[in-house]
This record gives C-alpha cells, structure tokens and sequence, in this order.
C-alpha cells in the first residue's frame, strides 16, 4: 500500500510501487503549502551552506528567540526539534502517562507514541453526524482519566481538518489532567491568534501545544517544528532529547521564515478563496466533503458509485497524481480519502480526473 509508513507524501513508495519516476507526481497526499518554500530559504542554502562544518547550537537559542518575539512568550517555555513528530513521541516519554484519552480519526503519530511507551489508550471516535468535532462527551471521558492521564486532540484535527470549538476546548481544558494539543496546522487559519492556545500553554503546568513549521512554509524535507510548555516541563523534555536534534540549516531557515509576512498573507488568502471554491466542485461530483478550517480535505465518495478510496488511488497514481487513502484512519471508511488544497491549475486536473473515472465506473476488484 502508498501509506506502508502511515503518511502521505512518500514518493519512494509510490515509485516502487506505481513504477513511475519519483519526480512525475502530482501530490494531494501531502498537506504542504503549493506555493513552495519562501524565497529566504533558497538564499539560506546558497549563504550558508559552508557554515555546515561547525556544529549546530545545541539549545537553538536563535530560534527560540525569535519564536518567543514573534508569540510573545519566553524562550524557556519553547522546545525546538527535528519536526513536531519528534516532539510528540518525546513528551510522551517525558509524561509516562498511566492513560490516555485519543480523539479519533487522527494523526497516526499519537497512537504511535503511545504504544511504543504501552501506554493505554482509550479512543473516543468523532462521529460523521456531529461533523468530527469532540463536544462535551470528550470533556466528560477526559474527567474520567486517572491524575497521570492525558488527553491528545490535533487543532485543526488530521485527517478532518477542524478546528476544536472554543467551548469545548474550555471544557477540555478544565477536565483533563494534561491536554497535549498538536497545531500543526493552524498558521493556514486566518485567526491563528484568536485561537491559538500558545500563550496558555507557556504557563500551564497541564497544557502543551506542538507546532510544525514544516507544512506552512512547504519545508517538509528539512524536519522543524517546535512545542510550547511550562518552563519545568520543557527543562525536563529538553533533557531527554538528543543533542543536536535540529541541524544548523534547519535552524537558519526557521529563523529566516518567521519574516516572511507576505509569503503568510498571500497563502491564507490564497486559501480563503481556494478551499471552498474546490468543495464546492467536489460536491457537484457527490463527493461528500467535510467542512475544513484549513489546507486539506476529507472526502466521502458515493456509496452507489463503487470506488473505494484504495481502488481511486490506484486509479489515480496511474496518471501520476497521488491521493490519501483516509481509511486507514480509526473510525473512517474504505470510501474515505484525504486531499491537500493545491493551486488552481492543479485542483482543475484532478477534478477531470475525477469525472473521468466516476465516468467510467469502478473496477470490478475495488
């Protein structure tokens, strides 16, 4: 199968397993930003590449710095690393938590984390019916969690692409004994600031927040992202981490990143106009979509029409283009994919795509 490691995104798979030149995608499985990395990244490779024979700084102060400027919060509440997984599967060995309460579908990371430290999980599957958004039932388990538990929630979720409500989020909040909170998507939110729970995390002893740095600004391959925490947690996590985990250029291009204001504006707006002119196509082709706050969308195909996702991936990988197989993900069905917000152009090949295959049917196997 394309997710064999459980992501979107592997070329190399896909060219073992499609046969076509790992250059030759179109990629909807990955939920990068199509506008590609900022202008400041190309410079830093080109101004700093021979400053790769020193080592890097080992408590990425520069960047740390910065992030704290930009949010507005100490540099001993941020914890920089080798991308948000990273720090996921760290804090989980940090924690040593007795249980855990896991909103499901979700990213596969927190599941993974948890079991390589055989922590219990207790899913809570989000429902179709309620839009896959956690509400006061959430908040209720979460109360029930022992004092060592926590509580995972992605904000905006992965694969649904949902923003928790701020209600429910205060809910969580008040009930659960450590929320781990991943916002690895929320810099395509026009509001990030409204909603954002950076600043709270910097001060909560039962709150953390991780944050990629990599899908925003289409930098995947250089793996950096950072987590917000209450300084004594941080100082513990830090302490358990590798040294060097971030290398110098993934260092610098963060740094540099953080200054690319119009590159920010002009996705969101980009995105503000794209993601509901193309749920609006999906729709027309009775692909049953779910409302998203951000760069990516889950898709339910018709029940009349045959196609399983994994049937449509292949069908699709055939004329280069790759697609998420979504039923993978707990609580999701073989009809469910998952697929990234691209440019126009792009979005309009994929959708003639689409026509022509529902066009002609489903094979028989799917």
């Amino acid at each position: 199968m394309l997710e064999r490691y459980g992501h979107g995104g592997d070329w190399t798979t896909a060219e073992e397993r499609y046969g076509r030149p790992e250059g030759g995608w179109l990629d909807f499985s990955a939920n990068m930003n199509p506008a590609g990395p900022p202008e400041s990244v190309g410079r830093i490779f080109r101004d700093h590449w021979r400053e790769i024979v020193r080592y890097p700084d080992p408590a990425v102060r520069g960047l740390r710095s910065k992030l704290a400027r930009t949010y507005g919060i100490s540099p001993d509440s941020i914890l920089v690393g080798n991308g948000a997984a990273e720090l996921i599967d760290l804090t989980v060995r940090g924690l040593r938590p007795q249980e855990a309460l896991l909103a499901q579908p979700s990213f596969k990371e927190y599941e993974d984390a948890l079991r390589k430290e055989a922590v219990p999980i207790k899913p809570h599957l989000l429902s179709a019916e309620e839009g896959y958004l956690p509400g006061s039932a959430a908040a209720a388990e979460a109360s029930g969690l022992s004092r060592d538990g926590c509580v995972f929630l992605g904000h905006p979720n992965n694969p649904t692409g949902r923003l928790v409500p701020r209600r429910t989020m205060d809910e969580l909040r008040r009930s659960a004994p450590m929320l781990l909170l991943d916002e690895a998507f929320i810099d395509f939110v026009p509001q990030e600031e409204d909603v954002s729970l950076l600043r709270e995390a910097a001060e909560s002893e039962r709150l953390a927040v991780f944050r990629s740095m990599t899908k925003f600004y289409a930098i995947p391959g250089i793996r950096l992202g950072f987590m917000v925490a209450h300084p004594r947690r941080i100082a513990e996590l830090k302490a358990l981490q590798p040294p060097w985990s971030v290398n110098f250029l993934a260092q610098r291009i963060g740094e540099a990143v953080l200054d690319e204001r119009e590159y920010a504006a002009r996705t969101r707006a980009w995105l503000q106009e794209e993601r509901p002119w193309l749920t609006d196509r999906l729709s027309e082709l009775n692909i049953n979509v779910c409302p998203s706050d951000v760069n990516y969308l889950l898709g339910e195909l018709p029940a009349d029409g045959g196609w399983t996702a994994r049937a449509l991936q292949d069908y699709l990988a055939g004329r280069g283009i790759l697609l998420r197989d979504a039923s993978l993900f707990p609580g999701l069905t073989e009809r469910h994919f998952r697929m990234a917000v691209r440019l126009r152009e792009e979005n309009e090949r994929l959708l003639r795509e689409l026509e022509q295959a529902f066009a002609k049917g489903a094979p028989a196997h799917a």
